[in-house]
């Protein structure tokens, strides 16, 4: 599959840490060539170096000598014109005298031309480092040129780049130190649009240095809303009093896409694909980045590279995005969802000054996963679980897997069981208005859904109590519930959970929170196949109505709704990253298929999302009309549908 990096709003960047000789000027620069070469060949756009990686960071009082100077100025103009035929953008450190001074600076190349110079604003000159002794700050550059081989180059703190054909692509540069200081030049820079941070660096290893600093990293990434790309110099360097290691790394929005290996002394290079596009879409949501008046003024550096087509992404594309990794971090995130919506939970009962509540438990996953945030609210309040009131209403596709799952689970978490039965209410309902029960259609199954709710609710009422909604995210998402039936609660504490996280909680239910019979029914419900359970079964008893049959997996649903609604991506983007998720799983018709239905639906579900009951946000996709989606009801998806019919 060919993916249009440039179409679908990309840009590949390499940070690359090169073998080092300490100031042998010419055996950098032809390094330094090399990795380029590398780089071009996997079809970057930009490309890293280290701060001052054509002499080395550690020359010291060699930087006095005018003919280390020199032969490093030769080599820029070298490699600026190897960039015309590689055509790629190229970040390198190097040493600029100017006038009575000499700068640290990063020099941007591009098109066979040096396009403009950033010195270090910040120079440290504590403990290890020494930097003023051979250096000036760069701040008193701003807005000046620097004038070498008949040539006027911008020169300053000042500047920033922005790609020719993708505005939205707008470079800053920050050295080092700088990003060590109180106030980082690069929170300027993307205030003013920056949404790309480059950090040409050489940064030393002391024990714990490298977590410190890949945590600097993210944090900022985060902070700016931006992606950050992090090239620091390798073990090439001097070892008089310090050890370099080589650490890169490439950042976007608090999370490292990509890391060399540290201690080499081969030449190091991590490449990925930032997502600008995605970039864009959180600081247009955010009030912080509004360009405040008093914010610094830079010149803008046009560059252009050549965009390709290319066969794969230097970016791993989750199939599963609301679902924790595994290992550790799984269960810590699952345990601290689980006291997300406990919390909530206990917090709604103490507001509502009542003892007990009503909830629907069918032996499906949404109930099973709210049963469990019952009994952990009511431990936390120091209630009696017995105050939960747990009710099971057969229907005519109630199964016995199902029906034995939640008679069981409700017994062994304590709850009062009651067993309701539907049938006789339902076919008086189906008599009083005049609907054959042969004809199994949308009103035989939502007339269903509407009495248990309304048993629930009344059972609530009689005891005082409220009613826990069991629904999900991804049901909310699709419209998949009955509304005025399991669209309605008193509180809904799945609201902010999608299906695929549902069965990862109740997966780690089973395996941390509980054991013995309780993890085995759960077990057996997480394996249980997802219906509303509104039709008859079949001939043996076993499940009909299969959900993921009739509107898609929700596997996919998942996928879409944090692509395209957490981060806005038009729906070729999403059908493309998809391709790459389920390449393995689902073809492209598949895809396309279900894309269509999640569209269709979402827009024209939106009425049910517009009066669904509160519940807590758990992640950072909420679908609550009070809280992250202002949607209209009577949008029409046109526009998203014709781009997909036009794949």
């Amino acid at each position: 599959m060919k993916i249009d990096l440039l179409e679908m709003c990309f840009f590949r960047v390499a940070v690359v840490s090169p073998a080092l000789r300490l100031a042998d000027v010419k055996w950098n620069e032809e390094e330094i060539c090399k990795s380029i070469d590398k780089c071009k060949e996997q079809n970057c756009s930009l490309v890293l170096f280290p701060e001052l990686c054509l002499t080395g960071y550690t020359c010291a009082d060699l930087f006095y000598q005018p003919l280390l100077i020199e032969k490093a100025t030769e080599a820029l103009f070298s490699i600026a014109r190897y960039t015309q035929n590689a055509e790629i953008a190229v970040v390198v450190g190097c040493p600029i005298a100017v006038n009575n001074t000499l700068l640290n600076c990063a020099v941007f190349l591009s098109q066979g031309e040096i396009v403009g110079i950033v010195p270090k604003s910040y120079l440290p000159n504590t403990n290890e480092f020494y930097e003023k002794r051979w250096f000036a700050s760069g701040k008193d550059q701003d807005g000046r040129e620097w004038h070498r081989n008949g040539k006027k180059i911008p020169i300053g703190t000042d500047l920033l780049f922005q790609h020719t054909h993708f505005p939205d692509c707008l470079v800053g540069i920050e050295i080092c130190e700088d990003l060590w200081s109180p106030c980082p030049p690069s929170i300027d820079m993307c205030l003013r649009g920056a949404t790309l941070i480059l950090n040409p660096s050489a940064s030393n290893e002391i024990l714990g240095k490298s977590d410190f600093r890949r945590l600097l990293v993210q944090s900022q990434s985060g902070r700016c809303l931006s992606a950050y790309c992090y090239a620091s110099s390798g073990a090439g360097e001097s070892t008089t009093d310090l050890v370099f290691s080589g650490h890169c790394m490439i950042a976007e929005n608090a999370m490292i896409l990509e890391e060399t290996t540290r201690f080499s002394f081969d030449t190091q290079i991590a490449i990925a694909d930032i997502d600008i596009q995605k970039l864009v879409n959180e600081r247009r949501k955010s009030n912080n980045f509004s360009q405040p008046k008093n914010a610094s003024k830079f010149r803008i550096v046009e560059f252009g590279v050549k965009e390709k087509a290319v066969e794969k992404l230097f970016r791993s594309v989750s199939c599963t995005p609301f679902v924790p990794r595994e290992g550790s971090q799984k269960k810590e995130r699952c345990q601290e969802i689980f006291s997300i919506q406990s919390t909530a939970l206990a917090r709604r009962i103490m507001a509502c000054g009542c003892t007990k509540v009503v909830l629907g438990i069918s032996g499906g996953m949404d109930s099973t996963l709210a049963l469990l945030v019952c009994a952990k609210a009511f431990d936390i309040l120091s209630y009696s679980r017995k105050g939960i009131c747990a009710i099971t209403m057969p229907g005519f596709g109630t199964t016995s897997r199902t029906r034995s799952n939640a008679e069981s689970l409700s017994i062994a978490m304590g709850a009062t069981l009651s067993v309701v039965s539907i049938h006789k209410a339902v076919e008086q309902h189906f008599l009083d208005i005049g609907h054959d029960p042969k004809v199994q259609d949308i009103t035989y199954e939502n007339a269903q859904a509407r009495e248990r709710m309304q048993i629930l609710m009344d059972i609530a009422n009689k005891t005082q109590a409220i009613v826990v909604g069991t629904g999900d995210m991804s049901e909310l998402a699709l419209g998949w519930c009955t509304y005025n039936g399991d669209h309605i609660s008193m509180y809904g504490v799945n609201a902010g959970i999608p299906k695929t996280l549902v069965r990862t909680m109740i997966e780690w239910a089973s395996e941390y929170e509980f054991s013995g019979d309780i993890s085995r029914i759960l077990q057996d419900i997480a394996a249980t196949p997802i219906s509303p359970e509104l039709l008859p079964p079949d001939e043996k008893g076993e499940i009909l109505q299969k959900t993921e049959e009739k509107i898609g997996p929700y596997l996919l649903h998942d996928f879409f709704l944090y692509h395209a609604i957490r981060f806005h991506c038009p729906p070729k983007k999403v059908y493309v990253l998809a391709k790459i998720a389920f390449e393995n799983k689902y073809n492209s018709q598949e895809i396309l298929k279900y894309l269509k239905i999640f569209y269709q639906r979402f827009f024209s579900q939106q009425f049910k999302r517009s009066c669904m009951p509160d519940g807590p946000k758990i992640g950072t996709v909420s679908l609550s009309p009070r809280g992250d989606l202002r949607f209209p009801s009577d949008s029409l998806c046109t526009l998203w549908i014709k781009e997909l019919e036009n794949l």
